[in-house]
């Protein structure tokens, strides 16, 4: 009796764990099938504002210096609000590095989008630092300080981050390319390869300029990246 009682208790147990189970899988089914609510033009405008106040904090304070309470009074939202939007602080890092990345890029896309010859390119490297001795190297770059923070911390974000950065060498590297098929640049150079250069250069004179408070390690970065593609110009090489 009592192992009939047992064998029962036994098939009773592996059909309530079976059961539960496939009561699992069919939630998350119907997740997977679920379409996201739509949103009103509200719901976007607490959003943004989410993320505006989130990108604001993290250039000043840092990623780690930015907690969610911090958001919420910036923002005038409350704790519900903010995990109504962001599951939880990396989605919400997620969102701030999309809304980072498309100012950045969208000024720098401006910027590039005239690039014909090595006059242009220096052009640009004079607006950039400029720019960055109007702030005192304050800041450094949005995008590359972003990266510092949270490249190790989230798989998703550093994906982000690195889709900028491919974003911001091809911007050169179409300017390279035009500088190319106009005869200004050898049919051998790799614009791809040499947007990659300039970038990197950029990024380790903003973050030099940062520490420093100076725009020389940002002036001689930029400087030997494009002596770096001067020397791919046609006319420095029939010299």
């Amino acid at each position: 009796m009592d192992r009939t009682v047992q064998s029962m208790s036994v098939r009773q147990r592996n059909w309530t764990v079976k059961s539960r189970r496939a009561q699992i899988a069919s939630m998350e089914r119907g997740k997977a099938t679920r379409k996201p609510p739509r949103a009103t033009v509200r719901g976007e405008a607490t959003r943004a504002r989410i993320v505006q106040a989130a990108a604001e904090l993290v250039a000043a304070r840092g990623v780690a210096g930015t907690t969610l309470d911090d958001v919420m009074e910036a923002s005038g939202t409350s704790k519900s609000q903010i995990y109504h939007y962001f599951a939880d602080k990396d989605a919400l890092m997620c969102a701030v590095v999309k809304a980072q990345s498309d100012r950045v890029l969208g000024f720098q896309a401006s910027c590039l989008s005239g690039i014909k010859s090595l006059e242009d390119l220096r052009q640009w490297r004079n607006q950039i630092v400029k720019l960055n001795r109007a702030a005192r190297g304050v800041g450094g770059c949005p995008i590359g300080s972003l990266a510092s923070a949270l490249a190790d911390r989230s798989e998703e974000v550093r994906e982000l981050l690195a889709g900028s950065f491919r974003r911001w060498e091809s911007q050169l590297a179409a300017g390279l390319e035009a500088m190319q098929d106009r005869g200004a640049l050898s049919p051998r150079a790799r614009p791809a390869d040499l947007a990659t250069a300039v970038v990197s250069a950029l990024q380790g004179g903003l973050l030099l300029a940062q520490t420093t408070r100076s725009t020389r390690p940002l002036e001689l970065a930029l400087d030997m990246a494009l002596d770096h593609v001067s020397a791919h110009s046609v006319r420095a090489r029939s010299i």
